[in-house]
This record gives C-alpha cells, structure tokens and sequence, in this order.
C-alpha cells in the first residue's frame, strides 16, 4: 500500500493531482507514474506550472497553483498519471516587474526549473529544437536509477593526479580522431586505452553542464564552442551525447564516468557559477530571471545587473538560497554522477558577498570544506574574476589553484629570459610563497590550458592569428609568452622543426618534474595546433579539434610526455607534499639547487642554466632503493657543461631523459665522469642509484 500522502485529492481537465513534497527540489518520480514538482520563488505572486508532451509547441495541461500549493516560498504539486518519459515542463510566474528595483516577472515567459535534472532544447549540437519563439529549454524528467556496478569515486590522492585538460566535442569530433561517435561522451569511451597508454589518470573537462551554443555576442551561424554559459546546473549538455536526442544523455555521461573509472581514470568537471547564459539588462528568459531574480543576481542599486564576470551578470553565490542550490548541484554530481571533482571558473565570485564585496569569510566557502558529501572531493579555482579580484592562496585550505604564474615563467625562461629564473625555482618547489598555509599540492602547475596557445602554437608562432575568430575578447594583444624559433608557423627547415620540439619536452619536463598537481591540454603531447588561435570559445571547427594525424609525426614528443608521466609515478620524492627546505635521512637536502658546478647557486639572480635534485631515501618514501634525481636545465643559446653533485660512494648516474636526443639513444646511459653536456636549449634528467 502507498503512503497516505501520494493519492491524488483533485483533478483538472482528467489530470489527477495533490499538493506535493516541498523537498526535494526540482521534479521526482515518485512510484511508476507520478511525478512531485517544487520549486522555489521568494518574491513571485503566483506560478503556473506548464506540462508538454515531448515535442509539442503547446501544453496539454497548464496547473495553476492555489495558494494552499505554497509552503513558505515553495510552490510544490504531485501529479499522477503521467508517462514522465516523454513529457516535458516549465514555469510561468507573476510577480513585480519594477527593473529599477531588480523585479523581473514576466507572465508572459515560460522559464526552465533551476533544478531540471535534464534538458530539451538543443537535444542536438548547434541546433534548436524548437524555433526562437517559443519556449526554448525544457526541463525533462529523469529517474535516478543507474546501475554503477559498486562504482564510486576514485578519490586519488592529490599528490598523484596527472590532470588532462579536454573538450568533449573537440577532443574527437576530428575525422582524423578514428572513432565512431565523434564529437561525443561515448567519443571519450574509445580514447581511454591511448589516455591509459599516456599514463594520465584525470581528465578535466571543459563544461558539460547544459550550456547554450547560440548567445548575444554571435550570430546565429556561430557557435559559442567552449561553454561557459550555463543555463542549468544539473543536467549534461544534451548535445554532447550521442543519444541526446533520445533523452539518454544522463546515462551516457554516466557510463562514460564509469568506463573511466574503470581504467583509473577520475573526472574533474570545469564548473560555471560565476554568471549564466541569460547574460546582462537585455539578456534572454531561460530560467534564474524569471524565477527569481534578485535572489539569483547581484544587482546594483538601480536594478541593473552587477558584472564582476566580465560576461553580463554575476551569481549572487553567498544569498543563502544560492548558496543551497549550488551546494545541492555539486552533491547531486558527486552523488549520481560520481564526479571525482570540480574546477571552479572565477573562484572568487565565491567570495563576494550579496553587495558584490570580497569577503573575509564567505560563508559558501566555508560550507563546501566542511560538507559531508563533498569531504573527499578534489577542488579547484581559477582565482581571478573578471574584475581583477584574486584568492590565489588565500583560502580554503585543501583546495587547489590554477597557478598563472609557472604558465607565464617556464615559457618565458625556456625561450632565454633568464629574470624568470627565479619564478621558474619557486614553482618547481610547489610555491610555497603564494601558498604559505598550503602545501605544494595547492598549486596545480601547467604551462598551457585551453586558454592561450597550445605547447606547440607556443614555438611556433610569435602573435596571435585570430583573424578569423567570431568574437576575440581582446585576446589578441595579451602576451602569450610565445617564441616561433626563428620562423613564423608551419615550416619544413629541419633545424627550426628540432629546435621547436626541444623547447616543448625542455616545458614538458620542468612542469612534470616540479612539485604539485601538473595539468596538461590534451594534443599537446602530439604537437597539436590551432594555428596561432589563442582564443577558440566560439571556433567550432578543424582549427579547435585535435588533430590526430599529427601523433606520427610527433611520435618522440608523444614519448617523452609517455616517459615524463610514468618517472613521476615511480618517483614520490618528485611528487613530495611538503614544502621541505632541510635534510632527510639521506644527509641531503630533500630538494637543492645547482649551478655549473654544484652547491653553487644564486637563486635570486637572473640566470639561464641551473640543475635540481630531488634526494629519494627508501626509509623517506618507501622506495625499492636509495635514489637522487638530478635535472640539469639549459635555456641558453650555447652549450653548457653541468658538473653533478657527489652522492655516496657505489651509486651510479644514468640518463634518463635528454632533450638533445630525440631518438633516445642516451637512455639508460651511465655518466662517468661525474658531467653532462648539455646542447643549447636543452633538459637532461639522470638518476643516481646501485
């Protein structure tokens, strides 16, 4: 027998109904064909729920909520009978409409739940579903019924992650990729045994919440390919699975997730809720502006919407309402999705209070670290806004930062700017000056994203070749720290070719033989270009895609970045959590710094050539044997011979890696006395040992 309070007590025009669970949020299957529907509105009058069959222009019943349906600021009803697959709904609500003052209700606009666990509307990439005017995105309801098999979160260790930044669509949409659904969730299915080859174990992806392709600053024609406009916060990009228009895409990034798992392989997801697609004063109805708007939005005092973004409006992420509802998304992700973790976009839009303000203490912030679903989460921030607030280093502690400033050092070092010497040793160390509470793995270090050049576009192009981008965003003139090697773009001369795959394994190396979490772009590893692109957020074509015909190619750089990965696995010295400035049990430093000659160093001062070692007891890290791993570094133009450090008698050095050997026939090579030649603009990384 069902519980009292899930019979129908009226009906309308043949559909059965009662008042409905105020919680959760959202809509629910409850039983085989009833379906609980709440939703929150502090400021709205009254509220029209709307019920679709899949497809249709209008609806087949329109429920207006009586006054005894609000709880509170909740509207909720439970209807019965319904063939929840194929239905889709949305919102009416009255209210104010006093802009001056932040109101916002239209009766006249039909809005998407905030809390829809699925979305229709742009079923298929870069198209709509339905025409412009009519309602756009539809809430769609689905039953949480996914068998994961004893799956759950990986919960890698920090320490240990090797993160791969990629995009979904652009990951494999490439002919050139060799899989079948291209362009899709499943595409990532078929790559996990070359990602299992490269030895990553995370992979980063760029939003996949339901985000809209068609937004104010392109036209039609042109897409908005990265993602950062979210229009709901709980359901997959629908355009992304292969069963979208199915309506399966929740089950495809489901078992995308597990597959992943499967093969040790987390998944951190690039979060957006720092603004959403209905963009400034003149942006689109989807949802948020016409549920609710002064609860979902800074404003500024004249009713217009604030913008620390940068991107037309900010998410007021500290009102107690918006902070539930973000905390209740990342739950839901880590809970039904088995998200291993979050990268935060605009970090600090967390920290801003209801005014806009930085805050001291933000009280999301400090929700997130103690909540108990979310304990063993990986997060991350991108600590800058779109108003130049920054929290790099700042708080919470556990969490871990986008560190700009190795990006910017390691790529201006590398090409012979010996003042970032010094930034380039502060980031190998982890950077315990920009995180002097935290520890080195609350840096998670990269030298390219998908912001910026690719590690290739980097040797090979001095300026930014966005001519044919829709929209630029002034991404033109930054400086991408870039330096083609002597020729502009693609060349034949061999010289140049060599030259430029040296400086990408002399990056490569440094990034995974410094301290903290390394983060690489996928294709960097096979040399992928986007042809001096540096800003691909609306380039939806050949020039954003990976283009795989190009690992043959660039099959030693692929090798190296094969080798990089798994001595860094095999090495917990190189991977070491703590900012460590003493000795260890082997009578060295844990970590020290070299010149030419060894010991002989000044850190502080411009330099071109330096060498690091790493001292790795078995007693310290609980290793098979005693090791030290030495890395010498040339960013100098001409040769340089590096004198090694002296380790106990019986111990060897051999090669490890050589820049300056491409085929790699110095591997394994015993060094005899006691030197290392290093060819200009070259790395060489050697281990001692028995």
């Amino acid at each position: 027998m069902g519980r009292i309070d899930e019979f129908p007590t009226h009906e309308k025009d043949g559909v059965k109904y009662r008042i409905g669970h105020v919680l959760p949020f959202g809509a629910e299957v409850v039983g085989d064909d009833t379906v609980n529907f709440s939703i929150y509105s502090k400021d709205a009058t009254a509220c029209e729920l709307l019920l679709f069959h899949a497809g249709d222009k209008d609806p087949f019943f329109v429920f207006d909520f009586p006054r005894e349906f609000r709880i509170g600021s909740v509207f909720s009803v439970m209807i019965f009978g319904l063939d929840w697959e194929n239905i889709e709904y949305g919102y009416r609500f009255d209210g104010p409409s006093d802009k001056s003052k932040g109101y916002r209700f239209d009766r006249t606009k039909t809005v998407l739940d905030p809390y829809a666990k699925l979305v229709s509307g742009r079923d298929k990439w870069h198209k709509r579903t339905y025409p412009k005017d009519q309602f756009q995105y539809r809430g769609r309801v689905i039953r949480e019924d996914y068998e994961w098999d004893g799956d759950k979160p990986l919960e890698i260790a920090p320490r240990d992650l090797v993160i791969y930044e990629l995009h979904v669509r652009g990951f494999t949409n490439s002919a050139s990729s060799g899989v079948r659904r291209k362009g899709t969730f499943a595409g990532i299915i078929e790559k996990i045994p070359y990602m299992k080859e490269l030895g990553i174990n995370c992979i980063e992806l760029m939003p996949v919440f339901e985000f809209e392709e068609f937004i104010p600053v392109l036209t039609d024609e042109e897409c908005n390919y990265w993602g950062y406009v979210t229009c709901n916060y709980f359901s997959p990009k629908a355009g992304y699975a292969y069963s979208g228009a199915h309506g399966l895409a929740a089950d495809e990034l489901k078992n995308t997730i597990k597959q992943l798992h499967k093969n040790g392989i987390a998944v951190i997801l690039d979060i957006v809720f720092n603004h959403t697609a209905e963009y400034g004063d003149d942006g689109d109805y989807i949802s948020f502006r016409g549920v609710d708007n002064r609860t979902y939005y800074v404003m500024n005092e004249d009713g217009t919407y604030a913008n620390y973004t940068g991107c037309g409006n900010t998410m007021n992420c500290n009102n107690p309402i918006v902070r539930n509802f973000i905390i209740d998304s990342l739950r839901y992700w880590v809970s039904s999705y088995h998200v291993d973790g979050f990268r935060v976009d605009e970090f600090p839009i967390f920290a801003r209070g209801e005014d806009g303000k930085p805050m001291i203490s933000p009280p999301l912030v400090d929700s997130l670290v103690s909540d108990p679903i979310l304990s063993r989460t990986t997060f991350i921030s991108e600590g800058w806004d779109g108003d130049g607030f920054s929290t790099i280093g700042r708080f919470p502690k556990g969490w871990a930062d986008w560190n700009p400033r190795m990006r910017d050092a390691v790529k201006r070092f590398v090409k012979g700017m010996g003042e970032y010497g010094p930034d380039v040793i502060k980031s190998i160390e982890g950077s315990p000056d920009l995180f002097p509470t935290g520890t080195p793995c609350s840096s998670v270090n990269y030298v390219t994203c998908h912001d910026g050049f690719t590690l290739y576009d980097t040797v090979a192009y001095n300026r930014a070749y966005n001519e044919e981008n829709p929209f630029t965003s002034g991404m033109d003139t930054i400086d991408n720290c870039s330096w083609n090697c002597g020729i502009e773009g693609e060349t034949d001369d061999k010289e140049v070719i060599g030259l430029r795959k040296r400086q990408m394994k002399n990056m490569a190396g440094l990034l995974f033989m410094s301290r903290g979490i390394p983060m690489m772009l996928a294709g960097d590893e096979f040399a992928n270009s986007q042809k001096g692109n540096n800003n691909c957020f609306a380039t939806d074509s050949e020039v954003s895609w990976l283009n795989w015909d190009r690992l043959p190619e660039y099959e030693d750089l692929h090798d190296f970045f094969k080798t990089m990965i798994a001595f860094r696995k095999e090495h917990p010295a190189v991977r070491g959590n703590r900012f460590f400035t003493g000795h260890n049990s082997s009578g060295y430093p844990e970590l020290s710094w070299h010149g030419t000659k060894p010991w002989e160093f000044d850190r502080y001062a411009p330099f071109l050539t330096f060498g690091f070692m790493y001292a790795e007891p078995k007693a310290d890290f609980g290793t098979k044997k005693d090791s030290f791993i030495y890395t010498g570094v040339n960013a100098y133009w001409e040769p340089q011979t590096m004198e090694l450090p002296i380790i106990p008698e019986g111990m060897k050095w051999r090669v490890v890696v050589y820049t300056g050997d491409p085929a790699g026939k110095m591997k394994g090579k015993i060094i005899k006395d006691g030197k290392i030649e290093l060819m200009p603009r070259s790395l060489m990384i050697v281990i001692g040992s028995k």
